[in-house]
Protein backbone atom coordinates (compact mmCIF):
# COMPACT_ATOMS: atom_id res chain seq x y z
CA UNK A 1 0.00 0.00 0.00
CA UNK A 2 1.09 3.59 -0.61
CA UNK A 3 3.51 4.89 2.07
CA UNK A 4 2.87 1.70 4.01
CA UNK A 5 -0.68 2.82 4.86
CA UNK A 6 -3.85 0.83 4.31
CA UNK A 7 -6.88 2.82 3.10
CA UNK A 8 -9.25 3.27 6.04
CA UNK A 9 -12.94 4.13 5.42
CA UNK A 10 -13.38 5.08 9.06
CA UNK A 11 -11.07 8.07 9.11
CA UNK A 12 -12.65 11.45 8.52
CA UNK A 13 -9.84 13.30 6.73
CA UNK A 14 -8.27 11.14 4.00
CA UNK A 15 -5.95 13.94 2.85
CA UNK A 16 -3.46 14.89 5.54
CA UNK A 17 -3.69 18.56 6.52
CA UNK A 18 -6.77 19.22 4.37
CA UNK A 19 -10.13 19.50 6.11
CA UNK A 20 -12.36 20.40 3.14
CA UNK A 21 -12.64 16.81 1.97
CA UNK A 22 -14.00 14.10 4.23
CA UNK A 23 -15.04 10.48 4.12
CA UNK A 24 -18.75 10.76 4.86
CA UNK A 25 -19.56 7.48 6.62
CA UNK A 26 -17.70 8.14 9.93
CA UNK A 27 -19.37 11.56 10.31
CA UNK A 28 -23.01 10.46 10.00
CA UNK A 29 -25.25 11.02 13.04
CA UNK A 30 -28.71 10.72 11.48
CA UNK A 31 -29.82 7.04 11.49
CA UNK A 32 -31.82 7.63 8.31
CA UNK A 33 -28.67 8.43 6.34
CA UNK A 34 -26.73 5.37 5.19
CA UNK A 35 -23.41 5.88 3.38
CA UNK A 36 -20.93 3.30 2.12
CA UNK A 37 -17.19 3.08 2.62
CA UNK A 38 -14.86 5.62 1.00
CA UNK A 39 -17.59 7.93 -0.29
CA UNK A 40 -16.34 11.49 0.13
CA UNK A 41 -17.60 15.05 -0.14
CA UNK A 42 -15.63 18.20 -0.90
CA UNK A 43 -16.66 19.85 2.36
CA UNK A 44 -16.23 19.38 6.11
CA UNK A 45 -19.91 18.76 6.99
CA UNK A 46 -21.96 16.32 4.92
CA UNK A 47 -25.26 16.49 6.79
CA UNK A 48 -25.61 20.22 6.10
CA UNK A 49 -26.07 19.20 2.45
CA UNK A 50 -29.17 17.11 3.29
CA UNK A 51 -32.15 19.45 3.59
CA UNK A 52 -35.83 19.19 4.56
CA UNK A 53 -35.15 15.93 6.32
CA UNK A 54 -37.97 15.44 8.85
CA UNK A 55 -38.50 12.33 10.95
CA UNK A 56 -42.25 12.19 10.37
CA UNK A 57 -41.77 11.42 6.67
CA UNK A 58 -39.75 8.28 7.37
CA UNK A 59 -37.62 8.60 4.24
CA UNK A 60 -33.97 7.64 3.99
CA UNK A 61 -30.93 8.83 2.08
CA UNK A 62 -28.89 5.82 0.97
CA UNK A 63 -25.53 6.32 -0.76
CA UNK A 64 -23.20 3.56 -1.92
CA UNK A 65 -19.45 3.13 -1.76
CA UNK A 66 -16.72 5.15 -3.49
CA UNK A 67 -19.03 8.03 -4.49
CA UNK A 68 -17.51 11.42 -5.20
CA UNK A 69 -19.66 14.35 -4.10
CA UNK A 70 -18.53 17.83 -5.11
CA UNK A 71 -18.91 21.06 -3.20
CA UNK A 72 -22.36 22.62 -3.06
CA UNK A 73 -24.32 19.44 -3.79
CA UNK A 74 -27.74 19.35 -2.08
CA UNK A 75 -29.90 16.33 -1.34
CA UNK A 76 -33.47 17.62 -0.99
CA UNK A 77 -35.61 15.20 1.01
CA UNK A 78 -39.38 14.66 1.07
CA UNK A 79 -39.97 17.33 3.72
CA UNK A 80 -39.60 19.90 0.95
CA UNK A 81 -42.83 18.69 -0.66
CA UNK A 82 -46.12 20.46 0.12
CA UNK A 83 -49.68 19.19 -0.17
CA UNK A 84 -50.73 19.76 -3.77
CA UNK A 85 -54.22 18.23 -3.90
CA UNK A 86 -55.85 21.05 -1.92
CA UNK A 87 -56.62 24.70 -2.63
CA UNK A 88 -53.56 25.95 -0.71
CA UNK A 89 -50.06 24.49 -0.59
CA UNK A 90 -49.24 26.40 2.63
CA UNK A 91 -47.93 23.98 5.32
CA UNK A 92 -50.00 25.25 8.28
CA UNK A 93 -49.34 22.06 10.27
CA UNK A 94 -45.59 22.70 10.47
CA UNK A 95 -45.86 26.22 11.87
CA UNK A 96 -46.64 27.36 15.41
CA UNK A 97 -50.19 28.34 16.29
CA UNK A 98 -52.10 27.01 13.30
CA UNK A 99 -54.90 24.51 14.05
CA UNK A 100 -54.09 21.86 11.47
CA UNK A 101 -53.11 18.21 11.91
CA UNK A 102 -50.42 16.69 9.73
CA UNK A 103 -51.90 15.59 6.38
CA UNK A 104 -52.31 11.89 5.73
CA UNK A 105 -49.37 10.40 3.79
CA UNK A 106 -51.75 9.73 0.90
CA UNK A 107 -52.36 13.49 0.62
CA UNK A 108 -48.65 14.29 0.32
CA UNK A 109 -46.52 13.87 -2.80
CA UNK A 110 -43.96 11.70 -0.98
CA UNK A 111 -41.41 10.10 -3.29
CA UNK A 112 -39.81 7.53 -0.99
CA UNK A 113 -36.12 6.98 -0.30
CA UNK A 114 -33.35 8.69 -2.24
CA UNK A 115 -30.84 6.07 -3.37
CA UNK A 116 -27.42 6.72 -4.89
CA UNK A 117 -25.44 3.75 -6.21
CA UNK A 118 -21.72 3.04 -6.00
CA UNK A 119 -18.91 4.95 -7.76
CA UNK A 120 -21.26 7.81 -8.63
CA UNK A 121 -19.75 11.23 -9.36
CA UNK A 122 -22.04 14.16 -8.50
CA UNK A 123 -20.80 17.46 -9.90
CA UNK A 124 -20.59 20.79 -8.12
CA UNK A 125 -23.84 22.45 -7.02
CA UNK A 126 -26.03 19.64 -8.32
CA UNK A 127 -29.41 19.20 -6.61
CA UNK A 128 -30.84 15.72 -6.06
CA UNK A 129 -34.61 15.83 -5.53
CA UNK A 130 -36.62 13.46 -3.29
CA UNK A 131 -37.01 9.82 -4.22
CA UNK A 132 -34.47 9.83 -7.03
CA UNK A 133 -32.50 6.65 -7.75
CA UNK A 134 -29.09 7.09 -9.38
CA UNK A 135 -27.45 3.92 -10.67
CA UNK A 136 -23.91 2.65 -10.15
CA UNK A 137 -21.20 4.46 -12.07
CA UNK A 138 -23.40 7.36 -13.16
CA UNK A 139 -22.13 10.92 -13.55
CA UNK A 140 -24.27 13.96 -12.69
CA UNK A 141 -23.15 17.20 -14.31
CA UNK A 142 -22.41 20.37 -12.34
CA UNK A 143 -25.46 22.55 -11.55
CA UNK A 144 -27.85 19.79 -12.63
CA UNK A 145 -31.24 19.32 -10.95
CA UNK A 146 -32.03 15.62 -10.82
CA UNK A 147 -35.75 14.91 -10.51
CA UNK A 148 -35.98 11.49 -12.14
CA UNK A 149 -34.00 8.25 -12.03
CA UNK A 150 -30.61 7.95 -13.71
CA UNK A 151 -29.53 4.62 -15.19
CA UNK A 152 -26.18 3.00 -14.25
CA UNK A 153 -23.11 4.21 -16.12
CA UNK A 154 -24.89 7.07 -17.83
CA UNK A 155 -24.26 10.81 -17.78
CA UNK A 156 -27.12 13.18 -16.89
CA UNK A 157 -26.87 16.97 -17.12
CA UNK A 158 -29.03 20.08 -17.01
CA UNK A 159 -32.11 21.48 -15.28
CA UNK A 160 -34.03 19.27 -15.31
CA UNK A 161 -31.25 16.72 -15.67
CA UNK A 162 -31.60 14.63 -18.80
CA UNK A 163 -29.78 11.64 -20.22
CA UNK A 164 -26.73 12.76 -22.22
CA UNK A 165 -25.07 9.48 -23.13
CA UNK A 166 -23.92 6.12 -21.85
CA UNK A 167 -20.38 6.07 -20.54
CA UNK A 168 -19.57 2.69 -22.12
CA UNK A 169 -21.09 0.14 -24.46
CA UNK A 170 -23.71 -2.25 -23.13
CA UNK A 171 -21.27 -5.16 -22.86
CA UNK A 172 -18.84 -3.29 -20.63
CA UNK A 173 -21.65 -1.87 -18.50
CA UNK A 174 -23.03 -5.37 -17.96
CA UNK A 175 -19.60 -6.65 -16.96
CA UNK A 176 -19.05 -3.81 -14.50
CA UNK A 177 -22.43 -4.35 -12.87
CA UNK A 178 -21.65 -8.04 -12.48
CA UNK A 179 -18.09 -7.46 -11.28
CA UNK A 180 -19.04 -4.93 -8.57
CA UNK A 181 -15.46 -3.95 -7.82
CA UNK A 182 -16.57 -1.72 -4.93
CA UNK A 183 -17.64 -4.77 -2.93
CA UNK A 184 -14.20 -6.36 -2.98
CA UNK A 185 -11.62 -6.09 -0.23
CA UNK A 186 -9.30 -3.11 0.06
CA UNK A 187 -6.40 -5.33 -1.00
CA UNK A 188 -8.25 -6.60 -4.07
CA UNK A 189 -9.33 -3.11 -5.08
CA UNK A 190 -5.77 -1.86 -4.69
CA UNK A 191 -4.60 -4.58 -7.08
CA UNK A 192 -7.41 -3.67 -9.50
CA UNK A 193 -6.38 -0.01 -9.80
CA UNK A 194 -4.45 -0.59 -13.08
CA UNK A 195 -7.68 -1.96 -14.57
CA UNK A 196 -10.05 0.56 -13.02
CA UNK A 197 -7.97 3.49 -14.27
CA UNK A 198 -7.09 2.14 -17.72
CA UNK A 199 -8.46 4.16 -20.64
CA UNK A 200 -8.05 1.20 -23.03
CA UNK A 201 -11.61 -0.03 -22.62
CA UNK A 202 -11.14 -3.05 -24.85
CA UNK A 203 -8.37 -4.26 -22.58
CA UNK A 204 -10.49 -3.53 -19.51
CA UNK A 205 -13.34 -5.58 -20.95
CA UNK A 206 -10.99 -8.47 -21.65
CA UNK A 207 -9.59 -8.36 -18.13
CA UNK A 208 -13.04 -8.28 -16.56
CA UNK A 209 -14.17 -11.28 -18.57
CA UNK A 210 -11.30 -13.33 -17.15
CA UNK A 211 -12.23 -12.35 -13.58
CA UNK A 212 -15.98 -12.97 -13.62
Amino acid sequence: MKDGKTPDPNIIHPIAGYEKEIYVKPTIKNPNIVVGDFTYIADSDFESHVTHFYEWNGDKLIIGKFCQIAAGVEFVMNGANHQMNAVSTFPFYTLAGWDMAQPAPSDMPLKGDTVIGNDVWIGQNAVILPGVHIGDGAIIGANSVVGSDVEPYTIAVGNPAKFLRKRFDDELIELLLKFRWWDKSVEEINDLIPILTNSNLEKVEQELRTRI
